[in-house]
C-alpha cells in the first residue's frame, strides 16, 4: 500500500511541509530544504521508508518537466528589465560578490580538495535551486554522482551562515539610515523603483494582450507557452553545446519584454507550486544514494565552501560598494543575497525595519530604504547570475 503513488507522495510532501512550518517558524533561517533532506535521508538510513518510495510517488517525473526549462523561463518573466535598470548599481554590486565568492572557491578549494570539488560547490553557494539542479545534473552525466550530496548540503546550510550576516550589516545600516532621517540629510529614492514596477507590470499586461486575445488568455494556454520556450531552450543547448538553463533564462526575459509572456507567467498559469514541489522531490530524490558516511565525510568541504565563498561574496561587495559610492552596510547584504535567497532577503528586510523603526511610518521608510535593491540583487544572484556560473562551470569538468 505504501507504494501507491498517492500514498508515497503524501509521505514525502508531509516531510517537505515540515520542513516549511519549520522555516516559517524561524523565518526561513533553517530552510526547508534542510529539514526536508535531512529528515529524508534519516529515514531511509534507518529502513523506515524503502528509497525507491520517492520514485513510486511519480513526483519526480513532474520536476523533470516542470521543474527544469520552464521554470527557469518563468524566473525570466519575474522582474522587468526597467527596475533592473533603475536598480543598476545594486545589480552590478550582487554580479561582482558573486564572481568574487566564486573565485576564490574555484582558487582555495581547488587546491584544498580539488577543482571537481570547487565547481560542485560553486553554483549552489552563489545561488539556489536551479544552481543545485544544473549542477547536480552536469555532475551526473559526467559520471561524480557521489560529489552531489555537496551541492546538496550547500543549498541547505548556505542560509544558516547568510541570513545572520545579512541581518546585522541591515540592521547597522538602518540605525544609520534613521540618523540621517532625524538630521534632515535623507533624500528619498527606493520607492520609485517599486511604482515603475507597477506601471510596467500594467505595460507588459497589454503588450501581452496584442499577442493572445484576452478570451484565450487561460491557463492551459499559458502552460503551453511555457513548454515553447522550454522546448525551444532544450533544442537550442542540443545544436549549441549552450546549456538549456542559460536559453531558457534568456528567453523569459525576452519573452516578457516582447510581450509573448506576461510577468511570473509560471504563476498565471497556476503551474508553479506544482512545480516547485515536482523540482524539491527532484532535489531530494538526488540523496537516493548518500549514505551516512558520505553525508559525514563531505561535511568539511561544505563548511569550507561555504566559509570561502562568503568571505569572497564580501570582498566582492566590498569592492562593488565603494566603486559606486554605496554604503558598504547596505552594499555587503545586497551581495549576500546569493546566500540569502527569497523569501529570506523579504524576511531579513522585514525584521530590521520593525526592529529599527519606532513607529510605523518610519518602519515603512526603512523598508523602502532596503527591500527593493536587496529584491534586486536576490533576482540578480539566484535567479539568473548563479544559473550562468552553474552552467558554465559544469561544462568545464
Amino acid at each position: 500500500m505504501i507504494h501507491e503513488p498517492v500514498i508515497a507522495a503524501l509521505i514525502i510532501l508531509a516531510l517537505i511541509a515540515v520542513g516549511e512550518v519549520i522555516s516559517i517558524l524561524t523565518k526561513a533561517r533553517v530552510s526547508m530544504f534542510l529539514v526536508a533532506i535531512v529528515g529524508y535521508l534519516i529515514l531511509i538510513w534507518t529502513g523506515i521508508i524503502p528509497k525507491d518510495l520517492i520514485g513510486d510517488s511519480k513526483f519526480v517525473e513532474i520536476g523533470a518537466v516542470l521543474g527544469t526549462a520552464p521554470i527557469i523561463i518563468h524566473m525570466g518573466t519575474l522582474i522587468p528589465l526597467k527596475v533592473i535598470r533603475s536598480q543598476w548599481k545594486a545589480v552590478a554590486i550582487s554580479l561582482i560578490g558573486i564572481l568574487f565568492g566564486t573565485g576564490l572557491i574555484l582558487l582555495l578549494i581547488t587546491m584544498m580538495f580539488g577543482y571537481q570539488t570547487a565547481v560542485a560547490g560553486a553554483g549552489p553557494l552563489t545561488g539556489g535551486v536551479i544552481a543545485f539542479l544544473v549542477t547536480a545534473e552536469g555532475l551526473k552525466e559526467v559520471g561524480l554522482a557521489s560529489l552531489v550530496v555537496i551541492p546538496a548540503l550547500i543549498l541547505s546550510f548556505q542560509s544558516l551562515f547568510g541570513m545572520p550576516l545579512s541581518a546585522i550589516l541591515l540592521r547597522r545600516y538602518a540605525l544609520k539610515f534613521q540618523k540621517a532621517v532625524d538630521a534632515g540629510t535623507y533624500t528619498a529614492s527606493a520607492l520609485e523603483a517599486g511604482i515603475d514596477n507597477g506601471m510596467h507590470a500594467e505595460k507588459v499586461s497589454e503588450h501581452y494582450s496584442k499577442w493572445i486575445p484576452k478570451k484565450y488568455q487561460t491557463n492551459l494556454i499559458l502552460l503551453f507557452q511555457l513548454f515553447i520556450g522550454g522546448a525551444i531552450a532544450v533544442a537550442l543547448d542540443q545544436f549549441t553545446g549552450v546549456p538549456y538553463s542559460i536559453w531558457a533564462l534568456a528567453l523569459g526575459i525576452i519573452g516578457r519584454v516582447i510581450g509573448f509572456y506576461p510577468d511570473r507567467v509560471m504563476e498565471r498559469a497556476n503551474a508553479f507550486t506544482i512545480g516547485m514541489a515536482g523540482l524539491v522531490f527532484l532535489i531530494i530524490a538526488t540523496m537516493n544514494d548518500t549514505t551516512f558516511e558520505m553525508f559525514i565525510g563531505y561535511l568539511p568541504e561544505m563548511f569550507m565552501i561555504i566559509a570561502v565563498g562568503i568571505i569572497g561574496i564580501i570582498i566582492g561587495g566590498f569592492i562593488g560598494s565603494k566603486l559606486f559610492k554605496w554604503d558598504p552596510l547596505k552594499g555587503l547584504p545586497v551581495a549576500l543575497t546569493a546566500t540569502v535567497g527569497f523569501p529570506g532577503d523579504y524576511l531579513v528586510c522585514e525584521e530590521v525595519s520593525r526592529s529599527v523603526g519606532r513607529n510605523k511610518e518610519e518602519e515603512e521608510m526603512i523598508l523602502n530604504e532596503i527591500l527593493t535593491p536587496m529584491l534586486i540583487g536576490g533576482f540578480t544572484t539566484v535567479t539568473a547570475g548563479s544559473v550562468v556560473i552553474a552552467s558554465i562551470l559544469i561544462k568545464t569538468l
